[in-house]
């Protein structure tokens, strides 16, 4: 088993006042070698947007972008005609592909909108762009992971061009769970949204994170109540 902890504090910060935003990984003006990538997962930003406020049209292309607010809501419009407006216990799922331009911006003028947005290096190039977006409800995550996103347009959730998994979890205190990898040759990258956990004897706290490869389940046990989202990727592709 090999591991790497990212704690909280580690991530870089850029506050641009409308935008608060940290970087698990190498992102925009931060740059740390060391820290570019886990596998095939380039970007987990956590970001807090103020209210009205966001990205105006910008492109992408030929990679896996996935939206999961926290906290508020978020509206979306695109070059592929859609227009959304995407909220806490929802998920967004573009496919960059060929090429796309959308923005993002806070749909509320008065209170502020927390989000992940997770990039993952694609396993096929220049595909239609496409757009998805799906509900979930935290009753279902409860004490167990829900699957948000797959590889497989049959699975639970929703899917993108990807050999990799994102699954959600609420964890009671005191409680043991167990992510099992999907591929053995995966590794998973252990966001800890809240809450206290320990993952092979490691404290994890608020947004403290560990990516663990080379093993093929692992176990998360709950000092407190909290949430931890799960992102599973190939590490060589």
């Amino acid at each position: 088993m090999s591991h790497i902890i990212h704690k909280s504090e580690t991530r870089g910060h850029a506050n641009h006042g409308w935008l608060n935003a940290k970087h698990s990984f190498s992102f925009a003006s931060w740059y740390n070698p060391e820290r570019i990538h886990f596998g095939a997962l380039r970007v987990l930003n956590d970001d807090i947007v103020a209210p009205g406020m966001g990205f105006g049209k910008h492109p992408h292309d030929n990679m896996e972008i996935i939206t999961i607010p926290l906290k508020g809501s978020l509206k979306h419009q695109d070059s592929m005609g859609f227009s959304e407006v995407i909220h806490a216990g929802e998920v967004q799922v573009m496919s960059a592909g060929t090429g796309i331009y959308h923005s993002e911006f806070n749909a509320s003028q008065t209170e502020e909108i927390n989000l992940f947005q997770i990039w993952i290096f694609p396993n096929k190039q220049n595909v239609e762009p496409r757009y998805d977006q799906i509900k979930y409800e935290w009753k279902d995550c409860q004490n167990q992971f829900l699957q948000l996103v797959s590889p497989n347009s049959t699975d639970e959730g929703t899917w993108i061009h990807q050999g990799a998994w994102i699954h959600i979890a609420e964890i009671s205190d005191s409680n043991t769970l167990t992510y099992q990898l999907k591929n053995p040759k995966n590794g998973v990258y252990l966001m800890n949204i809240e809450g206290t956990i320990d993952v092979l004897g490691n404290e994890l706290n608020n947004r403290d994170a560990i990516g663990i490869w080379n093993e093929n389940e692992i176990k998360i046990s709950a000092k407190t109540k909290g949430k931890i989202l799960a992102i599973e990727v190939p590490m060589n592709f």
